[in-house]
């Protein structure tokens, strides 16, 4: 149960999920979760704080803007021994490296609302291209959520060092999935 989580990688997910409207991000309404294997298993964690900076401009997405910080020491994984291991040498080293973070580079509308965010992803030390779709609804009330999912490796990351290099022990991909709820309305699909 130890090596679950290095997937902090997830956080850049929901940076890049921000790719949304110029407004305030409704943390307590979002989150990012992320899914990795551990012999075969399903393990699910989250991270409990983060923020994020959103400038999007649905009408030119080229100007948009995205900006995360993960604070990779609230990782979540309902286990106290496991969240401690997590912020080790071997995983995050939170010492050494206490957050992650996303910027943006680009924004690209695919239609429908549905966009591609790109950006420089930086986790324990190591910088990395990422490209993150996202998905824009809009419900009545005028909230729009940014959704997204995506793989990230958490061997690139320096993840899980020593034993726990193994991906038959502790798989390699790691799922990130962000939901993002932007107090203003964007050029999403209604719900």
């Amino acid at each position: 149960m130890i090596a679950r989580g290095c997937w902090i990688a997830l956080a850049v997910l929901a940076l890049a999920a921000a790719g949304v409207h110029a407004q305030t991000v409704l943390v307590d309404k979002s989150e990012i979760r992320f899914f990795s294997k551990q012999l075969g298993v399903v393990v699910e964690g989250r991270f409990r704080k983060w923020s994020a900076d959103v400038d999007f401009h649905p009408e030119d997405p080229v100007r948009s803007r995205v900006s995360f910080e993960i604070d990779l020491g609230s990782i979540d994984f309902a286990s106290d021994e496991t969240e401690a291991e997590m912020k080790r040498p071997g995983w995050f080293d939170t010492v050494r490296f206490p957050v992650a973070s996303f910027v943006s580079t680009g924004v690209k509308d695919l239609g429908a609302g549905r966009y591609e965010v790109t950006g420089r992803f930086t986790l324990k030390g190591s910088t990395q291209s990422l490209v993150v779709p996202v998905r824009l609804t809009t419900d009545t009330s005028g909230l729009t959520t940014a959704r997204s999912e995506f793989t990230l490796k958490r061997l690139h990351f320096m993840v899980g060092d020593g034993p726990w290099n193994d991906t038959s022990v502790v798989a390699d991909d790691v799922l990130v999935r962000v939901r993002l709820t932007l107090a203003s309305v964007g050029r999403g699909i209604r719900d």
